[in-house]
């Protein structure tokens, strides 16, 4: 089950892949010196472990066997001392490892974020924020959860029950195939394995992926669900997620605990052989009982890492699976090229053109054609139209989060194209319809960190804005606590605190996105007198919702259907009677109508 209107989940392929390991490579790179050494550790503890039942055979078969009691001293501390040595070296090993991986997977949330911070506003618009989340989180969990179950070691388990097969050989052949006569049972069982749980942990992966989904979207838009009273089916829409992720998991642990009994009864069978072998040899004489004793050692030891295996590897799967997907991410194009040499400039005159700008979000269905109009610098410029003109679309292509479809558009002459990015927004101050700020305080949202803002200055922001007055009454001032999305504020004050931010910043070019269509009356009359200082000495571009905002405006230019069909001011498209004319009459009724006042030709 997807959510509404997100792209699909990527196809993977193969789980096994080298080209994930070597990128997982790049990042632990850094940190090399202590994953090298942490690695060092292990054929060392090895070597210890291996050590410990060729010395359990000397001592039964030299010393106890012989009746000789002189020697069992030095072989107990031996054997201590293999078993100390063998404790401590796992300890450090595992110590250096969860350090490589800690360092690892931070430095890798880091790249992760980074490059989402410069994904195209495309690829936000169409993939949910649950799954992208998903991705910084759980997914980078995944793989420190592969790093603590070691499953790192996995070839280092192999070299260890490839050295016991061979001891075992050495030390007696008949009884070393008795012992291992099962193997390649456990070989095909493992193999099975190996292919169904490579399907099995992707599917979780997609199941957690698309809970987070719907978990953001719902929490997100708790109100409304309550509002519309759709507690009941979005209820059963979340539980139909969460059955299909605990079906997932029960499947994944039907195989681990089918893998996992099956090694357990093949080392019991084992053991129990080699005893039915070894117990007549011993009576016998031909099979020393100090050789048997170590075999029954070697043989535990041998399943030890085969028991691990199914935890193991199912831990590598699901890291396999998150890696490909977290990669997947950091392989998605930015989008935006950036010229080798970008124009950058410290401060504009703030000339804007918009040269037979082409637009289509999709294929051929264009949002505008062929529009073009300049502002000047230090003029006001009005663009208003009709719901889906696209109005707002020209501003995303002026602060480039999209590139034109075809023709350019233009910032003091320059190819917005040409810009560096980073640059051409900080000439842009952006006051949007809808205003988010972040959980914090006042003054957080206002300065979002920038340096070079002082105290004095956010100061002026807030006086020049209008938001004095609520920012005083406020317990803390400009430190009062916002919640998230400034819940605890109203829509106006939202509104206040979007042009306070913009007048710290003190930008040369203010673009105004319909900023006062959502507010009261009397926030949009501090509003309106916050605009009238903004646009003092500034280039304005204004997205008009309320056509009675923008009568001062320079020039107003009409879209419809993203083509410019009226340019001019307030009283030249009142005296066209034209679109402008309609619009403005249309919304004047509206609002004469709200506030219960008749038309001149109702009165009586």
């Amino acid at each position: 089950m997807d959510v509404a209107g997100a792209a699909p989940e990527p196809s993977l392929g193969g789980i096994y892949d080298l080209r994930l390991i070597r990128r997982l490579w790049q990042f632990i790179r850094p940190h090399r010196r202590t994953f090298w050494l942490s690695l060092a550790c292990l054929p060392l503890s090895s070597a210890l472990m291996l050590a410990q039942p060729l010395l359990l055979k000397l001592a039964v078969d030299r010393h106890v066997a012989a009746g000789r009691a002189d020697g069992l001293a030095t072989m107990g501390i031996l054997f201590l001392l293999a078993t100390i040595g063998e404790v401590l070296l796992v300890y450090w090993q595992y110590y250096l490892t969860m350090t490589v991986a800690q360092n690892t997977l931070a430095d890798l949330r880091v790249a992760l974020f980074s490059h989402v911070e410069r994904l195209p506003a495309s690829y936000l618009e169409s993939n949910p924020l649950g799954r992208l989340v998903t991705r910084l989180t759980s997914d980078v969990d995944v793989l420190n959860e592969m790093f603590a179950a070691g499953a790192i070691t996995l070839v280092m388990d192999l070299l260890t029950m490839a050295a016991i097969v061979g001891i075992m050989l050495t030390i007696d052949l008949k009884l070393a195939l008795w012992a291992l006569a099962f193997l390649p049972l456990l070989l095909l069982a493992m193999n099975y394995f190996r292919i169904v749980a490579r399907y099995t942990y992707r599917r979780i992966r997609v199941c957690v992926a698309r809970i987070n989904t719907y978990l953001q979207e719902s929490l997100s838009g708790m109100a409304i669900i309550q509002l519309f009273a759709r507690e009941g089916s979005t209820f059963e829409e979340f539980r139909a997620l969460n059955d299909a992720h605990r079906l997932a998991n029960h499947r994944s642990n039907i195989y681990e605990a089918a893998l996992f009994s099956m090694v357990e009864a093949l080392a019991s069978v084992s053991v129990a052989s080699m005893l039915w072998f070894g117990g007549p040899g011993i009576v016998k004489g031909t099979i020393a009982f100090g050789t048997l004793v170590a075999f029954i050692e070697y043989i535990q030891r041998f399943f030890v890492p085969i028991r691990e295996f199914s935890i193991k590897y199912a831990v590598l799967q699901a890291a396999m699976a998150a890696a490909e997907r977290i990669f997947e991410l950091l392989d998605t194009p930015v989008g935006l090229a950036v010229p080798e040499k970008p124009h950058a400039a410290a401060r504009v005159e703030g000339k804007i053109e918009f040269r037979d700008v082409w637009f289509a979000y999709r294929g051929n269905d264009y949002v505008l054609r062929g529009v073009s109009f300049e502002v000047e610098p230090g003029q006001t410029v009005a663009v208003v139209g009709a719901t889906g003109a696209g109005k707002s679309t020209l501003i995303k292509l002026l602060e480039r989060l999209y590139d034109v479809t075809g023709g350019a558009v233009l910032l003091d002459g320059v190819d917005v194209r040409e810009w560096d990015p980073a640059s051409l927004r900080r000439q842009l101050g952006v006051v949007p319809q809808d205003v988010f700020l972040f959980s914090g305080d006042i003054r957080s949202n206002i300065t979002l960190g920038r340096d070079g803002i002082g105290e004095r200055d956010i100061e002026e922001a807030v006086r020049a804005a209008n938001a004095a007055g609520f920012i005083g009454r406020m317990e803390g001032g400009l430190g009062a606590r916002v919640r998230e999305r400034g819940s605890n504020l109203s829509a106006g004050e939202r509104q206040l605190l979007a042009f306070a931010r913009v007048l710290a910043y003190n930008p040369r070019v203010l673009v105004l996105d319909e900023a006062t269509s959502s507010v009261d009356a009397e926030s949009e009359l501090l509003i309106q007198d916050a605009v009238g200082k903004l646009f003092q000495a500034r280039t304005a571009l204004v997205i008009a919702h309320r056509l009675s905002t923008i009568r001062r405006a320079d020039r107003i230019v009409v879209l419809h259907k993203g083509v410019v069909r009226e340019s001019g001011t307030h009283e030249e498209l009142m005296a066209a009677r034209g679109i402008y004319f309609t619009l403005y009459k249309l919304q004047q009724g509206r609002q004469m109508a709200a506030a219960g006042v008749q038309r001149p030709s109702e009165a009586v």
